[in-house]
This record gives C-alpha cells, structure tokens and sequence, in this order.
C-alpha cells in the first residue's frame, strides 16, 4: 500500500510503502532429490506468474538457510532470514512440509533534487518477526480447518491430490491478507468474550442443551452475539481459529442490516406468534425456494486419535449466531433445515432481544462513557480472552486503531521481551512522542497499557496503573 506524505517546507513528496506480501509458497524436500527434479518440491508458489527457474531458485535457497541452520541447532530450525530489502518466514507445520512466506519491508521514496532518481530507504526494523510469524502460522490453520491436515490430502489423493487443494485454498484466502494491518492480536490470536449476567447466560446454556438434545445429530455448538463468544463445546484452539474465520471473513459478508430495528426488544406475545428473524449465513439461503441446495462448508476439528469431519450450519438472528457442526458422513436434507430453522428461529430471535435488552440496562447503570485518560490490550493464555481498547475495528482487510503505529510497534517489541522468560514482570516505555507504554506478565496474563500523561513520572504512570487493575480488572490477579 502507498500513502504520500506532503513535507510543506520543500513542496516535494515523499511516498511510504507500507508491508506487502512478495511471495508464498509451501514445498517439501522429499519429492524432489535428484538433479533435475528439483520442480517436483513445489506445491504450491504465489504468484503464479514467476518464472519455473526463479521459483526453483527461491524455493532452493529456503531449504539450504533451513539445512544450514539446522547444523547449530538440529531441533529448531530458522524461523525468519531478514534482509535489507525484505523479510522471510519458514514454518513447518507437518514433517517434511514447509510453508514460506516472504514481506517487502516498508520503505520510504524520497524524491532528489536536479533530476536525479529518487532514493529508497528501507525501515527493516519496522517488520516484527512474532506478528508475522504468526500470521504464516494462521494461514496454515485456516487451510486445516477447511481441508484438513497435507498429509490427509496425500493419504487421499497423493501429490496432484494435495497442489490442487492448497491451489484452490490459497488462490483466494492469499488475497484477504492484509500485512500492513497486521499487530499484537495477530500474535495473541485471541478471543473476545461478550460480558453477561449470569440468568442470561443460563438462558444460552438452555437454549443449546435444548437443541442439541431436539436435534440429536448436532455434536457441537458455538454461541455468539456482536461477534462476541459466549458459548463453545469445541476444544479451544478449534473454536480459535473458526472464531477468526466468522468474525474476519463470514460475519462481514453478511454485516447488511438484517432489520430497521436492530436489536430493539420483541414484545411477548411475538414468541406466541413464532415470528422470527433467523436465517441461514452458510447453507440455503432461502428455504422457500425449490431449488435451494442444501450444501455446507466442512470442517476439521481435534478428536481422539486424530481429527474429525463436520457440517458447519451458521445460523444468525439480529445480532445473535449460532454455530452448529454436524458429523459430515450425514446427509443433510430439506427437512432437517426446516427443522432447525422452525426450532432455533424464534429461540434465537428472543434470546438476541433479551441480550440487547440486558446490556442496554447494564449501560445505563454504568452511566455515559468518558474518553478513558488510557488505552489498553488484555490477553489471557489460557482461555485466550482477549480485550482491546485500542482497536475500534479489526478485520481481515481493516484494522482501525486509535494509536500511533510507533506505539502499536513499541508494544509488540514490549511482547517479544515478555516471550523470552518464564518470569512476570513489568515494563515501562517512555515514547518520544509524551506518551508511556506499560506491560504487565503476570500468571499467563498480560496487560498493556497506553498512557497520554506528558508531565507524569515514573511513579505516578506506576500508580495509573495500579487504579486501571484495580478497576477494569478487579476480579483478576495481577502481581505488583
């Protein structure tokens, strides 16, 4: 992405270039060791358009920086090669299988003067190695999710089998991503949960005994609302990654305002009526028609001894969605959609009401919202909860913050020191720009804080701190 920043004094421009994906590809060694076979190891090249010995030729100098490195330490292999120009990242997620991704670091374009061309400088120390690290990482769990693990697509189909797969799949998901949105969350790849009071909640957990219990073919069911999660039977890191799959790519598609009102309270006698505003996001998109297909989008989840294959039936009313998996050696037909559709229609419809009509009171007892003094990011590694009040919208293709990009950069640097010890602890940044960044480890849980207190020292930053645990976080213990 280009964006142009004016310098007033001298009249010229400069152009700044944020992140962007150079190339990705997935190959294994195995396939190709003699001379001459060396096309045989790639799998799967972005773009598609390079030329073969150009893809040869990158594809060969990954596996020797990978042998290479392996001489010094045989159990962990390189994980990223920086260049003034670029950065590479190598992950292999199953034996003999590697994924790599390659960034264009950002860069400055300064015009010269008496016509000269312009000149480039190169920001390498702007890209993190953890965020998009983590990145190459996710984009390999949302082709498990989809399709399953490499090896099960070799068992399946061999080779030819598997490059058609990983064609399919990274043709498209290549396309939402958007390096120069990535940060912190991307590394945390959390979870927000929707904050609710515990006889609303007993309502949800009813509601999904009731339907897996009328609906016996359903194994597993995720609840959320404002894509918040409330509810999930599926292991965590399954629901972590559908969890990014619905609030970045599925949810948005559908993100139309399903009706005038919103989320404004039914009036009782509408769940006498079975009025409702449920309706399926993946599947038929309108039951009514004769020639609605019946067909959903299977995924892989965790199970004893290996993996299972499910139905994924996404279900929403007004702000409210379920999720419902079903095992895939089941056919699903009309009449079980119109069952569900007739059971968990007006369920959900009344449950999404009572929702917005609780949060709406719990808003108004809490009073008005101020503009907060401070900024924060909360993660929990072991419900992976996450909290961000930094980031007002984040998306696959979008990520608003309300912060300098220099702090975002100052907080994942805070992120990196944290992942090297075993021990909590606090740090505390000054910024050039009046600003003090703090980060707290404490018992798998980490905090960070953006302060706005230009005049403030060292021990008064500490003591903001200190009230912001104490208020936003009163129930979780944090070690001073």
């Amino acid at each position: 992405m280009l964006m142009i920043s004016p310098r007033m004094a001298s009249g010229v421009q400069e152009k700044q270039y944020t992140p962007s994906l150079l190339s990705f590809f997935v190959y294994n060694p195995t396939f190709g060791p003699q001379e001459g076979e060396e096309e045989k190891k790639i799998l799967f090249y972005h773009p598609s358009d390079v030329e073969k010995n150009e893809k040869i030729r990158n594809v060969g100098l990954c596996e020797a920086i990978v042998q290479f490195t392996r001489t010094f330490c045989p159990t962990r292999p390189a994980k990223s090669l920086h260049t003034q120009k670029n950065r590479q990242f190598f992950f292999e997620p199953e034996n003999n299988f590697w994924t790599v991704m390659v960034v264009r670091n950002p860069m400055i374009e300064k015009p010269s003067k008496d016509g000269k061309p312009p000149t480039t400088e190169y920001q390498e120390e702007e890209v993190l190695d953890t965020v998009y690290s983590a990145v190459l990482k996710e984009c390999y769990s949302m082709y498990k999710l989809f399709n399953g693990t490499f090896g099960r697509a070799m068992e399946a189909g061999g080779v030819e089998l598997l490059t058609q797969k990983l064609e399919k799949f990274f043709y498209r998901y290549l396309q939402t991503l958007h390096l120069q949105s990535c940060d912190l969350l991307d590394v945390f790849g959390g979870i927000s949960f929707f904050p609710l009071d515990k006889m609303t909640y007993l309502k949800i957990q009813s509601f999904v005994n009731r339907v897996e219990e009328s609906l016996s073919l359903i194994k597993y069911t995720a609840f959320l609302y404002n894509d918040q999660l409330i509810w999930s039977g599926l292991e965590q890191d399954d629901m972590r990654i559908l969890y990014k799959y619905l609030t970045t790519s599925l949810f948005p598609r559908h993100s139309e305002p399903e009706l005038a009102g919103r989320d404004s309270p039914l009036r009782p006698e509408v769940a006498g009526n079975l009025l409702h505003y449920g309706r399926f996001l993946t599947g038929p998109a309108n039951l009514k028609d004769p020639e609605a297909k019946f067909r959903f989008p299977k995924i892989f989840v965790s199970a004893e001894g290996g993996y299972e294959e499910l139905h994924l039936i996404v279900y929403k009313a007004m702000s409210a969605a379920a999720c419902f998996m079903i095992s895939a050696s089941v056919e699903l037909t009309r009449e079980f959609c119109e069952q569900l559709d007739g059971l968990v229609g007006p369920q959900l419809t009344l449950l999404a009401s009572d929702i917005c009509e609780q949060f709406t009171i719990n808003r108004r007892i809490s009073g008005p919202e101020k503009e907060p003094q401070f900024k924060f990011i909360y993660f929990n590694h072991m419900n992976l909860a996450e909290k961000s009040t930094i980031h007002m919208r984040k998306t696959a293709s979008v990520c608003l913050t309300s912060v300098h990009p220099d702090l975002m950069k100052i907080l994942g640097d805070i992120n990196c020191d944290f992942a090297r010890v075993d021990e909590d602890e606090e740090i505390i940044v000054k910024a050039m720009t009046d600003y003090w960044v703090v980060g707290k480890k404490s018992d798998q849980r980490e905090l960070y804080v953006i302060l706005n207190q230009k005049n403030a020292n060292l021990i008064e930053v500490n003591e903001e701190v200190k009230r912001l645990c104490a208020t936003q976080f009163n129930n979780i213990f944090f070690l001073d």
